[in-house]
């Protein structure tokens, strides 16, 4: 019973009261004023029906809102997932066909039941494999080719030219007017009007104008969206070899979808003081994918510029959310005949204008300032996403991998370090800070990695080499604070290496031993205190010990002399 109590998240809402009411009821129509708008273009970015963009918006909204550990996010559709989308089915169907759609409707039950599982058998630390230079160096690309894909419906044409004479046609068409008139509309009101429903605005005044300019006769329009709750859709069976092409981007939307609502639940999180859930946020979302597919739509996501606008409109739980949604059943039951003129140029422009704020290249510099590897993985990410669309999956399977690899290459190469004692008191790197060894015929090591299968080898080699360099090595001190954890063949290595030092008459000595570490070893029979080994609890207590060994000259210059 309590494992099902902690999907149960709704009734930890407060009770609704009055004034708590009037605030969820004004940020629940806030965020829909702007979610409206942005799901109709959204659902294009993803080559579906426009009308399929606010079915996202209703049963799958409320479905991860109910479940979700994060009670404010705004779940429907978002950039990055759709043109994810796109770009998965590409060469599969014709966008918008019900070829597409039933595809796309297979991808959201394939995504969503993956995060169903996931969050079911707590595997949220999944999410880990898609490090944050990936999902930077994605992020970037993606964002480029959204706006870069939208620039022929800005202008109004069917594909891009470099011939130059035929730029001023295009600029000067009806399409290109709107559109780039939009375009300019939406960048001025999110600098100086932030907090105005500038899509809505923009669509609104659109609208009007193309239904009083006859526009529909020099470009194309949204059209009439059908009105109403949407139906129940059952998919046809797509047989295997079609199903098999949509598991990886299958995997990938769950992956990149849930990153963007964890995101979003973190903030939403710590600024409450409570403890995000990533199981019950991927079991909340997996839900609202599997709820979009029956209503005929596709994976769905959570916004980021959404859930933050919904936070600084002042909602303060899960109603607010519910109330958003009501406003787009509102919307999807009177207001499509308003959106019917609205020409598909302004609809290019809101993306843009929407994921404009996903392109932000100064972060490979702020990445660079940091790990010049992770810049890699990002550079890496960003040209692999670049190079292989429309399939832009494979920018982020490979930084995985590139992310995966180097994680490995640094478990395999850990760092080890002869300390010596700083001036301030601390253990340091010995060369680095160019200190004296902490007594004569010493070797005082620290190796800063678990003494498992992966570090073994080395913590062996870099013992042996140094022992190689100086046979009159009398002592070796292993700093063990940092090793919280060791298998069976770091138990392994380290007797052996036990017995070899032991052989040759060299004491090992061993300070801050971490109890797992030791019980390990002691089961083992290798950790046994003799002549050659000695045991310390902290590092205070081995310096003294050390020191008293073989002391070093007062005057180093002058014994060297």
């Amino acid at each position: 019973m309590a494992y099902i109590e902690r999907f149960l998240t709704f009734k930890q809402w407060p009770r609704l009261t009055g004034p708590l009411a009037r605030a969820e009821v004004l940020a629940g129509l806030t965020v829909a004023l702007v979610m409206v708008p942005q799901a109709v273009a959204y659902a294009g970015l993803a080559g579906m029906p426009l009308v399929t963009g606010l079915y996202t918006c209703l049963i799958p909204a409320l479905l991860a809102v109910l479940f979700g550990s994060a009670s404010r996010l705004s779940v429907g559709p978002a950039a990055l997932t759709c043109v994810l989308i796109g770009a998965s089915l590409t060469g599969m169907a014709e966008p918008g066909s019900p070829e597409w759609v039933a595809l796309a409707v297979w991808l959201s039950l394939l995504s969503g039941a993956i995060q169903l599982l996931l969050g079911l058998g707590h595997y949220g630390w999944l999410i880990n494999l898609v490090s944050a230079p990936v999902m930077m160096g994605f992020t970037q690309a993606a964002s480029l080719l959204i706006m870069a894909s939208q620039v022929p419906a800005l202008l109004g044409i069917k594909a891009w030219s470099w011939d130059v004479t035929t730029w001023p046609t295009w600029l000067t068409g009806w399409p290109a007017l709107f559109g780039l008139a939009s375009l300019a509309a939406l960048l001025v009101l999110r600098k100086f009007k932030p907090r105005w429903p500038g899509i809505m605005l923009v669509m609104g005044a659109a609208s009007a104008l193309g239904f009083a300019t006859g526009y529909a006769e020099h470009g194309a329009i949204v059209g009439l969206l059908p009105s109403g709750l949407p139906s129940f859709y059952w998919p046809h069976w797509p047989g295997l070899d079609v199903l098999n092409q949509l598991w990886v981007p299958a995997m990938v939307i769950a992956l990149v979808s849930f990153l963007e609502t964890a995101s979003s639940a973190r903030i939403e999180c710590q600024r409450d003081g409570k403890r995000w859930d990533d199981s019950t946020e991927l079991f909340s979302q997996g839900l609202a994918k599997l709820a979009s597919a029956f209503s005929g739509s596709f994976p769905t996501s959570t916004s980021f510029s959404r859930s933050a606008l919904m936070l600084y409109s002042g909602a303060r739980s899960g109603w607010a959310v519910v109330a958003s949604v009501g406003f787009v059943l509102l919307a999807l039951l009177i207001l499509m005949p308003a959106l019917q003129f609205v020409p598909r140029s302004v609809m290019a422009a809101a993306v843009i204008v929407a994921v404009l704020n996903l392109f932000q290249p100064r972060q490979f510099l702020k990445l660079w300032r940091i790990d010049r590897i992770e810049t890699l993985t990002a550079g890496v990410t960003f040209a692999i996403t670049l190079a292989t669309a429309p399939r832009i999956y494979w920018g982020v399977m490979t930084g995985v991998l590139v992310g995966l690899s180097h994680f490995l290459h640094t478990r395999l190469h850990p760092r080890i370090i002869e300390v010596g004692l700083h001036a301030d008191g601390s253990l340091r790197d010995r060369h680095l800070w160019k200190l004296p060894p902490l007594a004569q015929h010493l070797y005082a090591l620290r190796m800063d990695a678990e003494l498992d299968f992966a570090a073994a080898s080395d913590f062996e080699r870099a013992i042996a080499d140094h022992l190689a360099r100086h046979p009159n090595t009398k002592h070796v001190c292993l700093f063990a604070h940092p090793i919280n954890r060791i298998d069976a063949t770091g138990v392994e290595t380290f007797g052996q290496l036990h017995r070899q030092l032991s052989s040759r008459g060299i004491t090992l000595h061993i300070s801050g031993i971490k109890l797992p570490v030791e019980h390990a070893l002691h089961r083992a029979g290798e950790l046994h205190e003799g002549p050659f080994l000695k045991m310390y609890r902290t590092d205070g207590e081995a310096l003294q010990a050390l020191t008293a060994l073989d002391p070093l000259p007062a005057d180093m210059g002058a014994a060297a002399i």
